[in-house]
């Protein structure tokens, strides 16, 4: 069973360390006769979408799925929901890792923990599978034993981008503006306006959007309507209209209100076509996690000017955010907090304990960061600059595959013939 949380944790590491676990393990629906099946568990978390369990089972690869909405009565009454074999493993890949250990205890199943910072329950995990030594250095030391270190999971993104869709020559720009309302609301208007002037300073760049698996284009549209949308309002851009492409081939593309074209980018995940942009215009979140494991240069963006509706903060801070009637104004302090404390927001910075791609935080305009990226893109020393340092943080690959031996490592001997 493997217990999770956000779009970022579901993409980077559920979905290859599933696929992973399925090419070594005999396991159903592929197998019928066999004695092991996939579960996946979705636990409460203030940066999940709510709609991670639909993502999940389009891979039609689990036994059962269990949305986060359902979780607490899960953890009451297993038996209300499936029926639970006498032994089983319960895998954490994203939460909080106390989740997994309560449901670890509640069915009686061994529990693995993939600890990407730290362990927080160590003497009630059976095993610790680690990003680094210093998640292992931290335990205490007659728990060391439980613990081996696997490397990072997002090591293992390269591989997956594989160039068998080159992008055309010229300049190309990705835009991340986020897979949450929070975000969603503010980074549609703000990147469309913002790929408008970009447009004018280097008219021959070329932008694309992903679009996460837990949004839609309708989404999109919805918040570009300044109708539907009272940010949007604040910025001259928006969607003009929505065009397929002339063959299977070509992508359908946003016309943005001022002419600028952007592809839309509905595979997921497009580590292809993202690893071959030379620069990302993004918000904060798991996003620029993906990008600097792809080597990908990135300019993270937080307007602040809307920071009313910026609640997409983890942990009980944000939970405290989201309180009714209190929400406005705790969220402001809150925001405003954090982002005085705990210094730098995107991965890249936080794993190096130093600047390595630009946060632009603050009462910033699409302009501003229009003409910055334009600076980026006239300045590929800059780019590679950026792009050797991001590699550089990036650990060996093999991750994934060492991350499945553990857990291969706690199946009951009696189940071995079915590995």
């Amino acid at each position: 069973m493997i217990i999770s949380n956000g779009p970022g944790e579901m993409s980077t590491w559920v979905k290859p360390v599933t696929e992973t676990l399925r090419s070594k393990l005999l396991i159903r629906p592929n197998n019928p006769n066999s004695k092991i099946d996939l579960r996946l568990v979705l636990v409460p978390c203030p940066n999940a979408t709510g709609n991670e369990h639909k993502v999940a089972r389009q891979w039609k690869c689990f036994e059962s799925i269990t949305p986060a909405k359902n979780f607490w009565n899960l953890l009451l009454d297993p038996k209300k929901y499936y029926f639970w074999p006498k032994n089983g493993i319960v895998i954490f890949l994203g939460g909080d890792q106390f989740w997994s250990v309560l449901l670890s205890a509640r069915l009686g199943y061994k529990n693995i923990t993939y600890a990407e910072w730290i362990a927080r329950w160590p003497q009630w995990n059976d095993r610790i599978a680690a990003m680094s030594n210093k998640v292992r250095n931290s335990l205490p030391n007659k728990l060391k034993k439980r613990c081996a270190v696997v490397g990072d999971l997002m090591a293992d993104l390269g591989s997956q981008a594989k160039n068998k869709s080159p992008l055309p020559d010229g300049n190309w720009v990705a835009l991340l503006p986020g897979s949450k309302r929070a975000k969603l609301c503010v980074g549609i208007p703000f990147f469309l306006e913002l790929a408008d002037h970009l447009t004018d300073l280097i008219p021959s760049c070329n932008f694309l959007i992903p679009i996460a698996p837990t949004t839609s284009i309708n989404e999109f549209t919805k918040y570009s309507d300044k109708k539907r949308n009272p940010i949007a309002r604040k910025y001259s851009s928006g969607i003009n209209k929505v065009i397929s492409g002339i063959n299977s081939k070509e992508y359908k593309k946003l016309i943005t209100i001022n002419g600028t074209e952007i592809d839309l980018i509905e595979e997921n995940p497009a580590y292809n076509l993202l690893s071959q942009c030379d620069l990302a215009l993004t918000t904060i979140g798991a996003n620029t996690s993906e990008l600097g494991a792809l080597g990908v240069p990135m300019i993270v963006v937080v307007p602040t000017q809307h920071m009313n509706v910026m609640e997409a903060w983890d942990g009980a801070l944000g939970i405290i955010a989201r309180l009714p009637m209190l929400k406005w104004f705790i969220g402001i302090l809150i925001s405003l907090w954090r982002m005085r404390k705990h210094g730098y927001m995107s991965w890249p910075n936080i794993t190096a304990n130093k600047m390595i791609v630009p946060e632009r935080i603050g009462n910033i305009l699409p302009k501003e960061i229009a003409y910055e990226a334009s600076e980026w893109l006239k300045s590929p020393d800059r780019l590679k600059g950026q792009k050797d340092d991001l590699r550089s943080l990036r650990g060996n690959p093999g991750a994934t595959e060492r991350m499945v031996q553990e857990i291969l490592d706690l199946i009951p001997y009696e189940l071995n013939e079915y590995i």
